[in-house]
């Protein structure tokens, strides 16, 4: 599985304390701690603040049995791609996994979608922090706002890794905190230890109202909800022991995606009846009023820009590094796979972040249009990462086997319950199937990346050079 190339950053990063430059031209900056804060602050976004209350309408409190499915089969995917990662780190992560095990096209198609992903996504969040900040100051145009944001953060990402890195630890924190505090909050008044008093009853109508096609329904909304978590497997080749830094952060980090998610989720559906209409808006609100704090209610709104503006910064961060490999993989224009001096991939970021500022002119002709419009168009690719990760990590894991590579971290259960998650993602997509607003992106997000399959074939046989 592993690679001598690949390898080159763990040892030159050893021998130069950390700030060396990869064998693609990157620089050796991130730490252990920024990995697992990325990873947070690409997962923790306004899908929580605000699209849990979907989750908790459409299962009730059993909505939380959704929360425990889908984050197991991510602590899962999470296990098999740090099998991966430690024991070949490289910035094209899940392409390049994908090209090992099932060979060029499917590294192009699976490398070129998340990338498109992640570009409009950016420029999502852009457009919902600036209209949410808009609301607020409404002095100043949306589309200024949306302008500001783009320049800032654009600008954060032409820094160092390190920096970058360092920047989107604090920024993490900030909502990472207060999700913490929400929890304590919500036990404090459940406790009686708040202004107002506690519910008198809970689960009023029982902890399945809406039976099992409930919880089936609540796991279609839960489960994409926590993407962003494996852009851990980009930034590794950015650390200065991968090995390491990778086996410490896959271990810590899903295990606090599920505190916070089912922490929150589980305060949501103690506090509130699943009827209550102001799930449907901003159910972390609705706790915080009912609770008699309308004063931490009133700060949401800051944090949930903050949310999506790190979400934001991570984004930009790995949709660059992407296009990075893949430029330097022969599969995407050249230049995109230089890096400056310092080790940043500065082509990449700009062009990365190109469609946040269409999205700025987008912004100011329609305004109210194009936040739904870009949410739309993104479909569900997170699907197509999990299942390019397990089928990349049986292959690779049954070639290391065979040629008796040491592995640094393993799949727990190999390869059994590699097999059983790729199932329950299969449930998840019969599921969508099923429902009409969701099947129209997994039909969507298919035929696309069998477009993009078929241009991989195309790319790669038309320039011999291009690689896994």
């Amino acid at each position: 599985m592993p690679d001598s190339q690949s390898s080159q950053p763990a040892d030159a990063a050893a021998s130069a304390g950390g700030s060396a430059v990869t064998s693609s031209g990157l620089k050796v900056g991130m730490k252990p701690r920024h990995l697992v804060m990325m990873s947070l602050g690409s997962a923790i976004g306004a899908g929580l603040f605000v699209g849990s209350g979907a989750g908790v309408q459409a299962a009730g409190p059993a909505v939380l049995i959704s929360y425990v499915v889908a984050g197991l089969i991510v602590i899962f995917v999470m296990r098999a791609l740090g099998e991966l990662v430690a024991a070949d780190p490289n910035p094209g992560a899940f392409s390049h996994y994908a090209g090992k095990a099932m060979g060029p096209a499917a590294a192009f198609a699976v490398g070129a979608l998340w990338w498109v992903q992640l570009c409009l996504v950016v420029a999502a969040e852009a457009t919902a922090a600036a209209q949410i900040a808009a609301s607020y100051v409404p002095a100043i145009p949306q589309w200024v706002i949306a302008l500001a944001i783009m320049l800032i953060f654009t600008a954060i990402n032409l820094t160092t890794s390190g920096s970058f890195g360092e920047f989107e630890f604090w920024f993490s924190l900030i909502k990472v905190a207060f999700v913490v505090l929400f929890v304590v909050l919500g036990i404090a008044y459940l406790v009686g230890w708040t202004p107002a008093e506690p519910p008198a009853q809970i689960f009023a109508d029982g902890f399945m109202p809406t039976g099992i096609s409930g919880i089936a329904a609540g796991l279609l909304v839960v489960a994409f909800a926590f993407g962003g978590i494996e852009i851990v497997a980009v930034a590794a080749a950015e650390t200065a022991n991968p090995e390491r830094s990778v086996s410490q952060a896959i271990k810590t980090i899903v295990w606090r995606i599920l505190f916070l998610y089912i922490g929150s989720v589980a305060i949501i559906v103690l506090v509130l009846p699943w009827t209550d209409e102001r799930l449907a808006e901003s159910p972390f609100v609705a706790v915080l009023e009912t609770a008699g704090l309308p004063f931490i209610a009133s700060l949401l709104a800051a944090v949930i820009i903050i949310a999506l503006l790190s979400s934001m910064n991570a984004n930009i961060y790995g949709a660059s590094r992407m296009a990075f490999s893949m430029s330097q993989r022969s599969m995407l224009p050249r230049g995109l796979g230089r890096a400056s001096r310092r080790g940043v991939p500065v082509a990449a970021v700009l062009a990365t972040s190109a469609f946040g500022f269409v999205a700025v002119a987008l912004n100011y002709f329609w305004a109210a249009e194009v936040l739904g419009v870009l949410l739309n168009i993104v479909g569900s690719t997170l699907i197509v990462t999990w299942v390019a990760t397990l089928v990349s990590q049986i292959v690779l894991r049954r070639r290391a086997e065979a040629t008796g590579d040491r592995l640094p971290l393993k799949m727990w259960g190999y390869p059994w319950l590699s097999y059983v998650t790729l199932a329950g993602i299969a449930v998840i997509i019969g599921l969508g199937l099923t429902v009409e607003s969701v099947r129209f992106q997994i039909v969507g997000t298919l035929i696309f990346v069998a477009a993009l399959y078929v241009v991989g074939i195309i790319v790669t046989k038309r320039n011999p050079t291009a690689k896994v």
